[in-house]
């Protein structure tokens, strides 16, 4: 990633998931890891069994892991900074890592883990010979963190909104059950659109203005943005930029759309200044440059729509052919069966 980003900024989280999701569930990979481990095959079942939530969402991933195995962070540090290190003295990139330490609700919790990460980065760089500087920050995406973003942000360098896990935590719905009744809801009038692809601006809205706000009292040089779905949608991207994000991020595909409304909110919202405030001026934005660049991320967003409806139009006429083949086969297949069936009829009769 280093290397395919040519010194270019990159964050990296580290593990968010449940652990239950990193065992396997094959009996052969079972077998597999068991004779990896040295251990029986019941061991590996029984810290399967184990690791098993009833709601792994809100259970043991994030910092949390970090917390009662703070090996794994140290491994991730390990990894990010000497492959920053070997990759910047290969190809001569001037590199940042930008370390983020996800589901963090409780100012005490972001220092022990940050602890081990400084611990760690400091060993490799000393093991290495290198001076890299580095940067820690978090992901909010829990409530009690945006309400809190003040104490937060004495340990972080900044601060990246999940709105996908604080969407679901502010709503205290799963996103991934919300659809089986979330259509009732449209239908009835009581939800407008689905609130993990357009943000919720009344709510969880309230929550990323609140953080930013706080977050910047405390340390005035902090960096805000927001990942997930939220990042490609124009209107959310505009909301991003009255409450003084300074980016989104978002699925490859969905860039061009970014940039396009990025363009687009910052050329509607002219006197918006970083901190998400009206100051009635903008004499910093260039808005024939923001003109130039809108232009250029409309021609890059048509570009790649046609990219796409040519794949889809190759992958179209791939699947036509399959089909008939298929088809072909299928007919094959039936005839094929019936003479069987005739000849065992014939068989039989006599």
């Amino acid at each position: 990633m280093y290397e395919a980003l040519e010194g270019r900024p990159m964050t990296v989280r580290y593990l968010d998931p449940p652990l239950h999701e990193f065992v396997p569930t094959e009996e052969e990979d079972i077998k597999a890891l068991a004779e990896d481990m040295g251990i029986t095959v019941e061991e590996v079942k029984a810290k399967c069994d184990a690791l098993h939530e009833f709601n792994p969402m809100m259970g043991h991933r994030g910092c949390r892991l970090a917390v009662t195995y703070p090996e794994i962070a140290r491994m991730q540090t390990r990894a990010v900074m000497e492959a920053a290190i070997e990759v910047s003295r290969e190809k001569g990139y001037t590199i940042t890592p930008e370390i983020m330490i996800p589901l963090v609700g409780e100012k005490k919790e972001l220092k022990y883990v940050k602890d081990i990460v400084i611990e760690e980065a400091e060993a490799v760089k000393k093991e290495m010979n290198s001076e890299i500087k580095y940067k820690i920050g978090t992901m909010i995406e829990i409530p009690r963190a945006a309400l809190l973003a003040n104490e937060v942000a004495e340990d972080r360098e900044f601060f990246s909104f999940g709105t996908n896990d604080l969407t679901q935590m502010t709503f205290g719905f799963s996103r991934d059950d919300a659809g089986k009744f979330l259509d009732s809801y449209y239908k009835s009038m009581i939800y407008e659109s689905d609130p993990f692809a357009r943000l919720d601006q009344n709510g969880v809205g309230q929550l990323v203005k609140m953080a930013v706000e706080k977050g910047r009292k405390t340390r005035p040089e902090l960096k805000c943005g927001i990942c997930g779905e939220h990042g490609g949608d124009p209107s959310s991207i505009e909301f991003c930029h009255k409450a003084g994000l300074d980016y989104v991020s978002c699925s490859p595909f969905r860039v061009p759309i970014a940039r396009l409304a990025a363009a687009q909110a910052a050329l509607s919202n002219p006197d918006i200044d970083k901190e998400g405030k009206d100051d009635g001026i903008a004499a910093d934005i260039d808005v024939e440059e923001i003109k130039e660049k809108a232009k250029k991320a409309a021609t890059e967003a048509a570009k790649v729509g046609k990219e796409v409806a040519k794949e889809a139009s190759r992958i179209g006429k791939e699947a036509a052919k399959v089909g008939k083949e298929v088809a072909k086969a299928g007919v094959a297949g039936i005839k094929a069966g019936v003479a069987e069936a005739k000849k065992a009829y014939n068989e039989n009769k006599k």
